[in-house]
């Protein structure tokens, strides 16, 4: 019985046109040696499986090569290429950090740098997993990175920057390696199945390829592994069962169903699923990528985001020409509310099935219909009749907060017509807005304007002005107390000589910048209640003169003497002798 090489190792890429998914980083490598443009050190990185100590080892052996080819790849037939391939070369030296951490590590490391090669140009010293070096070690290994021996090249393998201190990435030439891609590590797991003679269905490596996220390792480990179960017959069936994944024909059966609002087929499947031992929190994460992918494949340009096979692609753009991108929005808005509370839900099997009949229900919801276009209609001209010009005064009490009725002052003299109704509890508004808008003299409607006449101002009634006052106060009353205060006891009075200003007098220089606060929006708020557009409001302080109070005893004798003259005789009938 032959020894077993996992195919990992056993289809390691030996030369640089082997590397599979990193032809940037390759090209720039070979470019730099073609050109003799070799940094002293370098830092390889990316996520685990992508290459990164494959590279730097056809590095070492490429550039120690005796006899480059003229695409600059290794011979593999010089002495150098032999020894390096046999594992017994002494130009290559290889560090894992991860066990060999310490600073004696370093040091010792540091001891062999200072010896020449006995055979070819550079001495190579890879280290993986250098992050795992602990910071006296990367302390110490800080100078000889610097400035290193001509001979000696540093290849540094990280799968976390982050942890790496920047005095050594400023030191280092960074290449960042890719996750890759499906399709090349599809092809290249069809090209090793080619190789052992295994007959493999393009699905079935498809699956594996996104399931090893990136990593070529990762994907030829769980080819091995089905290898070991199917045999030579590697089949889609094979694959999704050993690998517990889903099959996608599950997810175009749901969307079929949801499509058809049929919520008992959609509910029967997910019950086949879980009876096969699927967690409903999979199925649910695999339905909005099944989703996602639908959505993806409305648009031709965005088909590529797909990363299926070439009959899977047809098959999801042919269901996603049958779903509105409206409902695969709010689709995929259902399942993300669903995959957020699946770990805190009690009953997580009926979160899923509600989930569903919501999904169902998608297309009959009177939400998601949407109403037919408005036809627009062209509306006849009508010519107006002479009218009365619009009141200019107006205040609707049914917007009004419910308040105490002010007081206010009948109106009289020439502010009162003749048919204006008597003084009831409450104004009159509608009354009042008509008879506004009549001559108050002859009590017919004024005659229309000329034009480029100037609008006559009508003066402000104090009585809607304290009404709409007392409004906005009680409108505040439960939010700013204090400046309610302040505005109930203040009583607002238009002046004579500018009808559309009127004045508030207030007791103190305080009350007169609180009231200052709220200014523009006691104006905003009466000009819209009375219908006013031009209306200004004056803040004055009350004049009146303080009371000089006694403070000598001289002030308060004679203060008392103007109060009650009889006090005089009392001090003399007394003798109480007060010094005057």
């Amino acid at each position: 019985m032959s020894d077993f090489v996992v195919s990992a190792r056993k289809y390691r890429p030996s030369t640089f046109k082997d590397v599979v998914g990193q032809s940037a980083i390759v090209n720039t490598l070979k470019n730099a040696i073609a050109n003799n443009h070799l940094a002293q050190s370098f830092l390889f990185c990316g996520q685990r499986g992508v290459g990164k100590t494959t590279c730097a080892r056809i590095l070492a052996k490429t550039i120690n090569c005796q006899n480059l080819t003229a695409d600059i790849e290794a011979c593999n037939e010089c002495d150098s290429c032999k020894s390096f391939n046999d594992g017994r070369s002494f130009n290559i030296h290889e560090l894992d950090a991860a066990s060999s951490n310490s600073v004696d590590d370093i040091r010792a490391l540091i001891e062999q740098v200072r010896f020449a090669p006995q055979a070819g140009k550079y001495k190579v010293y890879i280290i993986d997993e250098v992050h795992m070096l602990s910071a006296s070690a990367f302390n110490a290994f800080l100078k000889t990175l610097e400035e290193p021996p001509p001979h000696a090249i540093f290849i540094l393998a990280t799968t976390e920057k982050h942890k790496i201190i920047p005095t050594i990435l400023s030191r280092c030439q960074i290449f960042d390696f890719k996750r890759i891609q499906i399709k090349d590590i599809a092809g290249h797991l069809s090209y090793i199945a080619g190789q052992e003679q295994i007959t493999a269905e393009p699905e079935a490596l498809h699956i594996l390829a996104e399931k090893s996220d990136g990593a070529m390792r990762d994907a030829l480990s769980m080819f091995d592994r089905m290898v070991s179960f199917a045999g030579k017959e590697l089949t889609y069936k094979k694959v999704i069962e050993n690998l517990n994944i889903l099959d996608y024909d599950y997810y175009f059966k749901v969307t079929q169903a949801i499509l058809n609002t049929d919520v008992y087929t959609a509910l029967l499947i997910f019950n086949e699923i879980l009876a096969n031992g699927f967690d409903g929190h999979l199925f649910i994460n695999g339905l909005g990528e099944h989703f996602r992918n639908l959505l993806v494949a409305k648009n031709p340009a965005t088909t590529s985001l797909l990363e299926k096979g070439g009959a899977l692609n047809e098959k999801y753009i042919a269901q996603a020409s049958t779903y509105t991108e409206a409902l695969l929005f709010k689709g995929l808005a259902i399942i993300s509310r669903c995959d957020i509370s699946y770990k805190m839900a009690v009953n997580q099997r009926l979160l899923v099935e509600i989930t569903l009949v919501k999904l169902t229900n998608l297309l009959i919801a009177p939400e998601t219909q949407t109403a037919p276009p408005v036809k627009k209609t062209e509306i006849p001209v009508v010519e107006k009749a002479p009218a009365t010009p619009p009141p200019a005064y107006k205040l609707t009490p049914a917007a009004a907060p419910k308040v105490a009725e002010p007081k206010s002052t009948p109106i009289t003299g020439s502010d009162r017509p003749e048919n204006l109704p008597k003084q009831a509890s409450k104004p009159n508004f509608t009354s009042f807005t008509k008879i506004i808008n009549e001559n108050p003299a002859t009590n017919q409607p004024a005659e229309k304007q000329e034009a480029g006449e100037p609008e006559k101002s009508e003066p402000l009634p104090e009585n809607l002005l304290a009404e709409g006052w007392s409004n906005y106060a009680q409108s505040i009353k439960e939010k700013k107390i204090s400046i309610y205060s302040i505005l109930i006891n203040a009583v607002p009075k238009v002046l004579a000589d500018k009808p559309s200003t009127f004045e508030v007098v207030v007791e103190s220089n305080y009350h007169q910048q609180a009231i200052e606060t709220e200014k523009a929006t006691i104006l905003d708020f009466l000009r819209e209640k009375l219908d006013v557009k031009k209306l200004n409001m004056v803040i004055n302080v009350s004049k009146t003169e303080t009371q000089k109070k006694p403070y000598t005893s001289q002030e308060k004798y004679a203060h008392m003497k103007s109060k009650n003259p009889e006090v005089e005789k009392l001090v003399d009938q007394l003798g109480l002798g007060l010094d005057m």
